[in-house]
C-alpha cells in the first residue's frame, strides 16, 4: 500500500496535477485511511522543526520576489557584466549559489529564470548558456550552508537526536566553495557546446 500511494504521488507529481501542496495533503489523507499509519502519525511531521524551517525558507524566496530584490540583482548583474559573457557566467553562479545558500535550490531557480532570460535576450547570448550555469550553481547552494538544502537539515537533526554534535551553520562551506569554483570553470569551458552561436569576444 505505501509502494501503491508513493507511485501516485510519483505521478502526480510529475504530472503536476494537482497541485504540489494538494498532493502532500492528499498522502496524509490517504495513509490513516488506508489503516498504514495513524492520524497522530500523519500530523507529527507538522511539529518537526525542519518541517517549519523548510516552509520559512519559502517564505523567504517569495519575499525576494515581491520585495523586487531579484529584480534589482538582474538589473546589478547585467550592469556589471557588460559585454563579455565570461563575467556574466561567473557573477551568475556566485549570486545564484549566495542566495540559494538561505533559501530553497527550486526558488531560487524559479527566481532567477525570468531574470536570465532577460539578460539572454537584451545581451544577444543564447538562454542555454546562462541556463545550464544557474541550474548547476543553484545545485551546488546545497553545499554552501546549513539551510541551502533539506537533507542537510535530516542529518543535522537525526545526530542532535542521538546524543551526537550538529553540524555548524558554515559547516558545509569550506566543501561548497571549492566545488562551486570548479563548476565556474567548467561551465566557462563547456560553454560553446551548451547553445548553438559563437563565443562573444571576451
Amino acid at each position: 500500500m505505501v509502494l501503491a500511494l508513493l507511485g501516485a504521488a510519483i505521478v502526480m507529481f510529475a504530472l503536476n496535477r494537482p497541485r504540489m501542496d494538494i498532493v502532500a495533503v492528499i498522502m496524509m489523507v490517504a495513509l490513516p485511511l488506508t489503516g498504514t499509519i495513524s492520524v497522530s502519525e500523519s500530523l507529527v511531521g507538522l511539529s518537526d522543526p525542519n518541517v517549519v524551517l523548510i516552509a520559512a525558507l519559502f517564505i523567504v524566496g517569495e519575499a525576494l520576489v515581491r520585495t523586487g530584490v531579484a529584480q534589482r540583482l538582474g538589473d546589478w548583474l547585467t550592469a556589471r557584466a557588460g559585454a563579455s559573457e565570461t563575467r556574466l557566467i561567473v557573477l551568475l553562479m556566485v549570486i545564484v549559489a549566495a542566495v540559494g545558500s538561505f533559501m530553497s535550490s527550486t526558488g531560487v531557480v524559479a527566481i532567477f529564470i525570468p531574470v536570465v532570460l532577460r539578460i539572454a535576450r537584451n545581451s544577444a547570448i543564447p538562454a542555454g548558456r546562462l541556463m545550464m550555469p544557474l541550474s548547476m550553481a543553484a545545485l551546488i547552494s546545497g553545499m554552501m550552508t546549513l539551510v541551502a538544502t533539506a537533507p542537510n537539515l535530516i542529518v543535522h537533526a537525526e545526530l542532535t537526536r542521538q546524543g551526537h554534535e550538529g553540524f555548524g551553520f558554515f559547516a558545509f562551506t569550506p566543501f561548497g566553495l571549492p566545488v562551486l569554483g570548479l563548476a565556474v570553470l567548467y561551465m566557462l569551458s563547456v560553454r560553446r557546446f551548451l547553445a548553438s552561436g559563437p563565443v562573444p569576444d571576451l
